[in-house]
């Protein structure tokens, strides 16, 4: 996954994402910041998914989906794509 898009979005601490070359701006949670973040540290979605189950007490199910489905809504707005 490419995420080198990432590096040049402008991210607050309190999850307002700014986005200079489309001038979009966007909200996410402490969840989707942590998502982020390892996506800057080359992290894969595999080393994403351990590191939330270390984390956080929920079911593997529901941290595949939630990573997923963030990692989706990424894609749509073409802050990181497959290549």
């Amino acid at each position: 996954m490419n995420s080198e898009r990432l590096k040049s979005l402008a991210i607050s601490d309190s999850g307002f994402i700014f986005d200079p070359s489309s001038g979009n701006t966007y909200n996410t949670n402490a969840t989707g910041l942590k998502i982020i973040n390892y996506l800057k540290e080359k992290k894969d979605i595999n080393e994403i998914f351990d590191l939330f189950m270390e984390q956080y007490d929920v079911s593997s199910e529901e941290v595949e989906f939630d990573i997923n489905d963030f990692i989706e809504n990424l894609k749509n707005y073409h802050m990181v794509t497959n290549s």
